[in-house]
């Protein structure tokens, strides 16, 4: 049994569904009236899926109307279409009241015997979407609306949301509140916009704020009730259990909070990765740039910072990764000729990727909300995951196998761009990684499925990859060249034409449907030894010219910069591609510490930044690298850089930088 809050429903009257033989579900409205016993009317009948227990734990009618979404002890979501129209309320109350006019002291008692003894006189309705087995097997604990979108939780440790798309229901993320909080119970949202996660951790009764990442109360209660009760004030708290059949209760009385957050933070450990997304203008407010963080507390952040207040306010973290978020990478408005303003906001895919050879990928939505302390608001929608080990962990017997490098460690993300054209269109996208493992691999996503697919690798460097960077090659006839470079710990820069696998892998897949082997990237055009030791930076920029710069940075300190151009065979005997360098500049000791940011903003322009806090503009001329500007920014452990540029007013061009490491800070 178990009661289901309805909308609309007049105060009196409760839903009630209740589970019987064979998976059957009944809803019942349950009607009290001051003096009367209650009134019963059977409203509707509902088949459970099969399984080994087949009831509900809990249930929620949906606002739009004529649906319910329920959980049941399989850890399932259910959607089941219900109506309540006039019609069948009429037909339902005959029923119940068995052709009786007048309720007596008897009528209680036969009440419910002649409301079931006609339930055949309703269809028994199936479920229209299923999500099996959505929280283990451990069943669901609860489903709640908020907003529009659904919200479950379960014994698996993570609550879910969820969106109504037609008559599915569709997952748009997982949150995993806090480590060892295995038995969410109850999710409640406060006025002032935070969501507490009601659980058991341990042995414990814990509230859980998702707004400040803390634990707001903790009662020792023995853990994993099955009925208890919570209530909260702001002057009070009560938390009720039975315990070895005794109704326990604990009562507190709110203590004033001597505390005070003189500043939040974004992370609770160094920040390993910035990306930014675009900017947003908003009426009443300044520019607001949007950012996504990644850290070694392995999560991921969506934040807004202001230029005008110069606060960062997060929007959405996300906390699928298992070990930390080593790499960003953004497919969408972060061009400089698209700096991502819009008046429907910001769309883009957010792959992120780090310890234990894990990638997840996301659809970001940004849009403007005034209501919001940040007048942005950002709504995640995970796509896809990769794990190089998931073959491993489906295997039987793996306990006496030798798990291959359980370390690898993703160390670089980079999307490959101009893969679908017009002439040539695949809904498949691409991207390349730097591994610890020394190899550089190739992924293909295709969004619609919502598949990530290793499509190509190869072991070329045979020591760890830093860095990779993908580019683009476009002929005068409009012939298109994927080009790629990876960066490894002995200082050399390796450059790759994966056009041909690409192309391979998109024939593979479409005949397997999403399902193929890796095929081998091959041997690289071009292999230069830029440095003496790891490359910590890497930046491509296509020249007006249509060349490329492929500037790098090292733990030396040193900056190297390489003038390539690409030229195609024109006939049988010099079919293929290759690579010329043009021109090599080099700086040593261009920094006191390790380089781990560099950027060509123009092709006479360049940007390094390093560990030694040192930002510093140099000039591309022909006697080489000079340097132009130096300014010290506040981030210790500096870990990487991203910058864009923006128009102004008169056609200048203004250069803005984000860094991260110990902190985040935005210069220009």
């Amino acid at each position: 049994l178990g009661w289901a809050p309805r909308p609309g429903q007049p105060p009196n009257t409760a839903a009630l569904l209740a589970s019987g033989p064979d998976g059957e579900m009944l809803w019942l409205d349950v009607t009290h009236c001051s003096g009367q016993a209650p009134r019963v009317q059977l409203m509707g009948r509902y088949l459970l899926p099969p399984c080994k227990q087949r009831w509900h734990t809990c249930a929620v009618f949906l606002p739009q109307g004529g649906l319910l979404v329920c959980g049941d002890r399989r850890g399932s979501l259910l959607l089941f279409p219900c109506s309540s129209s006039p019609g069948q309320a009429v037909e339902s109350t005959s029923i119940s009241n068995g052709g009786t006019g007048s309720v007596d002291k008897d009528s209680g008692s036969k009440l419910e015997p002649s409301c079931l003894s006609h339930k055949e006189a309703l269809p028994l309705e199936a479920p229209v979407s299923v999500l099996f087995g959505l929280h283990g097997k451990t069943g669901v604990t609860s489903v709640v609306c908020h907003k529009g979108y659904i919200y479950s939780t379960g014994r698996d440790g993570v609550y879910r949301q969820l969106r109504l798309q037609g008559q599915q229901l569709e997952v748009l993320r997982k949150h995993r509140p806090c480590k060892g909080l295995q038995w969410i119970e109850e999710l409640r949202f406060t006025p002032d916009g935070d969501l507490l996660v009601l659980g058991f951790h341990a042995d414990n009764f814990v509230v859980w704020s998702s707004r400040t990442d803390e634990n707001l109360h903790c009662v020792p209660c023995g853990g994993g009730h099955r009925s208890w009760s919570y209530w909260s004030s702001p002057s009070a708290e009560a938390f009720a259990f039975i315990k070895c059949g005794d109704v326990m209760l604990y009562n507190r009385e709110a203590e004033p909070c001597e505390a005070q957050v003189l500043l939040a933070s974004l992370h609770g450990r160094e920040i390993a990765c910035v990306r930014r997304l675009g900017a947003m203008e908003m009426p009443g407010h300044a520019i607001l740039n949007v950012f996504v963080t990644g850290s070694e507390d392995t999560t991921a952040c969506v934040l807004v910072l202001s230029e005008h207040s110069r606060a960062a306010v997060p929007l959405a973290r996300l906390s699928d990764h298992i070990s930390s978020v080593r790499a960003l990478a953004l497919d969408g408005p972060t061009g400089p000729g698209d700096n991502g303003f819009g008046d429907k906001g910001l769309s883009a895919l957010l792959f992120s990727a780090g310890g234990r050879a894990q990638i997840e990928c996301y659809r970001l939505l940004c849009t403007g909300d005034p209501a919001s302390e940040s007048a942005v608001a950002c709504q995640v929608i995970h796509v896809a995951s990769h794990r190089l080990d998931e073959h491993w962990e489906r295997k039987k017997n793996r306990h006496k196998l030798v798990k291959m490098d359980p370390e690898t460690r993703y160390m670089s993300l980079s999307v490959v761009p101009g893969t679908s054209t017009e002439q040539l269109p695949t809904p498949w996208k691409f991207l390349a990684a730097a591994c610890s493992d020394a190899s550089v691999r190739v992924f293909g996503l295709l969004e619609a499925t919502r598949k990530l697919v290793l499509v190509a690798e190869s072991f070329h460097h045979q020591r760890c990859v830093l860095k990779v960077e993908a580019f683009l090659h476009v002929r005068a006839g409009g012939e298109r060249k994927h080009l790629l470079c990876s960066a490894a710990t002995d200082g050399s820069i390796a450059f790759w034409d994966i056009t041909s696998p690409i192309a391979d892998a998109v024939d593979a897949l479409h005949r397997a449907e999403g399902e193929m082997q890796p095929l081998a990237l091959g041997a690289p055009l071009l292999t230069v030894t830029a440095h003496s030791c790891g490359v910590n930076s890497l930046h491509v920029r296509e020249t007006p010219e249509g060349r490329y710069l492929v500037a790098s940075g090292s733990d030396d300190g040193s900056i190297h910069v390489c003038l390539l151009e690409v030229v195609l065979g024109r006939d049988e005997g010099s079919a293929g591609t290759c690579l010329r360098i043009l021109e090599r500049v080099a700086r040593p000791c261009a920094h006191a510490a390790h380089v781990t940011g560099i950027r060509v903003l123009r092709p006479d322009l360049l940007l390094s930044a390093s560990v030694d806090q040192r930002l510093t503009l140099w000039r591309r001329g022909p006697g080489g690298l000079d340097a132009l500007s130096t300014t010290f920014f506040h981030v210790p452990d500096l870990a990487e850089v991203d910058c864009w540029e923006v128009g102004e007013a008169g056609g200048e061009l203004r250069y803005y930088c984000v860094l991260c490491g110990q902190g985040l800070e935005m210069l220009r």
